[in-house]
């Protein structure tokens, strides 16, 4: 399985754009083709640890089944729609991905 998760720096990180962010996940996002787990949410403030990396506002996770289901969703019209809706309001994007299984 592959894992892509992807944190979003915003430009201005008000509630209300960081609950559009998030919704927008939830319109554009979850339902592809060979995708086994899917999830979007703000950074959970009550986790402040040395070890915490806080610099995002919206943490994207996703899970797929198989390098062809990322590479499927990578080049699909609601992955770039996505993209292209939201791009503008971000002022930093990482993106993680890993081989992963489960048990």
């Amino acid at each position: 399985m592959i894992a892509h998760n992807v944190y979003f720096t915003l430009n201005d990180p008000t509630p209300e754009n960081i609950a559009a962010l998030v919704a927008a996940c939830h319109k554009w996002l979850p339902r592809h083709e060979g995708v086994v787990f899917y999830a979007a949410g703000d950074l959970c403030q009550d986790l402040r640890r040395e070890v915490n990396d806080v610099d995002f506002h919206v943490g994207l996770h996703v899970v797929f089944r198989d390098m062809a289901a990322h590479d499927a969703y990578q080049i699909s019209a609601d992955h770039k729609s996505f993209i292209e809706h939201n791009k503008a309001g971000w002022k930093k994007v990482r993106v993680f991905d890993s081989v992963v299984a489960g048990t």
